[in-house]
């Protein structure tokens, strides 16, 4: 397809050459690539590792719609590349493919850190948006253009760099896309780290908040220089020209096949030795051939989608089961969204030990580990790490309150004064609550009402109107009067504390900490809940009617509620007692680390394995149909995730977990049945006998088709050209 004043297309050539630069014998071009896709893999993952904790604690979606949300995003990333793949080889070539997306995604990522700028929306000023629609339509639009974007380049950078070299220079080129992955490890690696922790600071120009418009602003800033670098290297490019898509021609063959096909359904035709041979009235023989070699591993791709499912739900259902757990490690304090680190880390330390120690054992074990064991083993591990996170999350789950259902309250007694009562609320004995304490558990009704009797002098019980689905507490003052408050009836978000006080004192008093002031507490009375951070704070509480002050210190862990009692006698803030509402988290973050390994050690042996398999058993020239097929494994994995998500509905995360270790072990087994059965085969030789057959001479054939389908592969994903990498 050529268009006027196309710079891209040659009348005499393929291929449209700028001034040759080079720089210690590489073109000079390929830095300017190499920079782009480091850029690029920057801005995709760095957006990607905090966008679960937006949906969830930005835009207040539960964690069903935030796991679905991020995987439909997802998915479309790797439906696109088949799009960007075909318009690129049979439309605008890869050179304008690359800069027209690579426009909309920079657009894209700037929507998305405009739709995370609270201030646009809140007109109280408040800190929370007032009309939630627009964030969320235009962090829709943000990511749908990105899908578009970063899917529709990925087929091409790596295969436009690729083209910047001369066929003798084989050894740069192979040295260029060694470079080229470490741009893409060491982009992924590095957002993966700085973008949760731009995410974990405040920012607002009315309120301050946590900082996401920073965390998306950064990645967008990344892609729009990834941008201007590319362009910068225009003159140096070798450019191109588009001349089709072999994916084209595949589907074409197929469709006439089955058309034709049904067309002669009737008896009265005879049957032929295949269902594609329908096609030989129209379609070159030798590629019905190299049609049915790329058939035989695509009907492998089947049961690959379920592998896919659990892998990249690292970034959603692990993310937030992070977000209740304990990030501090002593020596270092983790954001939830940063475990995903382990990913890159891991993959860059296991792809080296099993390709140079782990196999060659094997091997000199005599054992036949092939290519499709190793995939079974690969999902068998994967299945291994949804196991692991149902242990931990058990753990969790014993750390984590119980909440009283839509038909219960949940009522616990705490004293402020300086001595201590029995307390009577029937149908529960008596118990006794010591002065400036509360009792150890909550007491679970299910009556609207509850009357509190207490063993002093009158004794007068009172009746409460208790709140269903409410945790409260019943405050004994001094004087022995009781007031009933509603508590914190749920974990605070993003590892957040909640802090209360209690005045216990005769006269008001006034609390401030650094950054947060409670204001005037009267006597007897109790302040609002305040947010705060974990770490050490220091709280100033001033008498308000004398000079009396003195200052009280507490460190904070992550997702605890405090009421903190100020006693009713003033003894320099030493008689001061904290309370424990809810447990901060307490199960460590390490914890992940054996689910980590298990995912990442399955994808080395799984995803590296299933793309030098599948090129092993297809022409060379149909490298673009397998690409294609191994994207869509990747893209119906995850809109799996979102369906069971949104159909399961189990009230249990753990169980969910092992439901889907479930669901791949079973998997697990019809593979390695078809695998089983599945015969290895030469696609050389098997090409070179058709030849022989028809009477064609295969080396004229070879160095037509290598003269032909060279472009052809250029649908190679950035991501895994080349077969001893693995897919980030």
């Amino acid at each position: 397809m050529k268009e006027k004043g196309d710079k891209e297309d040659d009348t005499s050539s393929q291929k449209s050459k700028s001034k040759k630069v080079e720089c210690c014998g590489y073109p000079l071009s390929i830095f300017f690539i190499v920079v782009n896709e480091f850029c690029e893999r920057f801005s995709y993952y760095g957006m990607r590792a905090v966008l679960v904790l937006y949906f969830k604690y930005f835009l207040l979606w539960d964690d069903d719609l935030a796991t679905s949300i991020y995987h439909t995003f997802v998915a479309c990333c790797y439906l696109t590349p088949i799009f960007g793949a075909i318009v690129a080889d049979s439309w605008l070539g890869k050179f304008k493919t690359i800069i027209y997306l690579s426009i909309v995604y920079a657009v894209g990522q700037v929507v998305m850190a405009v739709s995370a700028i609270h201030d646009i929306t809140d007109t109280d000023r408040d800190g929370t948006p007032d009309n939630m629609t627009v964030h969320v339509a235009l962090s829709m639009i943000g990511l749908l253009l990105i899908a578009l974007g970063t899917g529709g380049i990925k087929p091409c950078v790596s295969a436009f760099g690729g083209d910047q070299f001369e066929d003798h220079q084989t050894r740069q080129r192979s040295t260029f896309f060694s470079v080229f992955y470490l741009c893409i490890n060491a982009g992924s690696l590095l957002s993966t780290i700085v973008t949760p922790i731009l995410r974990g600071q405040e920012c607002g120009i009315y309120s301050q908040q946590k900082c996401y418009p920073l965390a998306f602003g950064v990645p967008a800033a990344l892609m729009v220089v990834a941008l201007v670098v590319f362009i910068a290297g225009s003159s140096m490019y070798v450019k191109t020209a588009p001349k089709g898509n072999i994916m084209l021609d595949v589907c074409k063959c197929i469709g006439f096949a089955i058309k034709n096909r049904y067309r002669h359904r009737s008896k009265q035709h005879p049957g032929r030795e295949h269902w594609l041979d329908w096609a030989t009235e129209k379609y070159d023989k030798l590629l019905i051939v190299q049609i049915k070699m790329v058939m035989k591993v695509l009907v492998l791709y089947l049961p690959l989608p379920m592998f896919w499912t659990l892998f990249d739900q690292k970034g959603s259902r692990w993310t937030l089961q992070a977000t209740t757990m304990d990030g501090d490690f002593g020596f270092l304090v983790l954001q939830p969204d940063q475990m995903q680190t382990l990913n890159p880390i891991l993959i860059l330390t296991l792809v080296p030990i099993t390709d140079r120690l782990i196999y060659p054992l094997i091997e000199k074990c005599g054992l036949n580990f092939s290519p499709l064991k190793r995939m079974t083993v690969g999902m068998f591990l994967a299945a291994m790490a949804f196991v692991a996170a149902a242990l931990v999350q058990l753990e969790i789950d014993k750390s984590l309150p119980i909440l009283p259902s839509s038909s219960q309250t949940q009522v616990r007694v705490l004293n402020v004064a300086n001595s201590g009562v029995m307390v009577t609320i029937p149908p529960n004995e008596p118990f006794p609550v010591g002065p400036y304490q509360a009792n150890e558990q909550y007491m679970t009704f299910d009556s609207e009402q509850i009357t509190v009797s207490l063993n002093t002098t009158p004794a007068t019980p009172t009746t409460f109107t208790v709140t269903k689905a409410m945790r409260q507490t019943v405050v004994i003052t001094p004087g022995n009067s009781m007031a009933l408050v509603h508590d914190k009836n749920a974990k605070p978000d993003q590892g957040n504390n909640a802090v209360r006080f209690i005045n216990g004192l005769a006269t008001a008093v006034n609390v401030t900490t650094s950054g947060i002031d409670y204001g005037r507490i009267s006597a007897s009375m109790v302040s609002n809940y305040s947010l705060m951070l974990p770490g050490r704070y220091v709280f100033i509480i001033k008498s308000d009617v004398s000079t009396q002050q003195c200052e009280y210190t507490k460190e904070f862990g992550y997702g605890g509620a405090y009421s903190i009692i100020i006693p009713s006698v003033w003894n320099n803030c030493e008689n001061i007692v904290g309370v424990e509402e809810i447990q901060p988290n307490s199960v460590s973050m390490a914890l992940q680390v054996p689910q980590y390994f298990l995912i990442t050690a399955g994808e080395v042996v799984f995803s590296v394995t299933g793309l030098e398999f599948s090129y092993s058993q297809a022409p060379s020239n149909m490298k673009a149909v397998l690409q294609a097929g191994w994207l869509l494994t990747t893209a119906v994995g995850n809109f799996i995730v979102l369906i069971v998500a949104q159909l399961a509905k189990l009230d249990q995360q753990w169980a969910e977990y092992l439901l889907f270790a479930s669901l791949l072990i079973v998997v697990c087994v019809i593979f390695s049945i078809m695998a089983y059965f599945y015969t290895y085969i030469d696609p050389v030789a098997i090409e070179a006998e058709f030849k022989k057959k028809e009477g064609l001479d295969p080396d004229a054939e070879d160095e037509k088709e290598k003269l032909e389908m060279k472009e052809k592969d250029s649908v190679q994903h950035a991501d895994e050209e080349e077969p001893r990498q693995t897919k980030m």
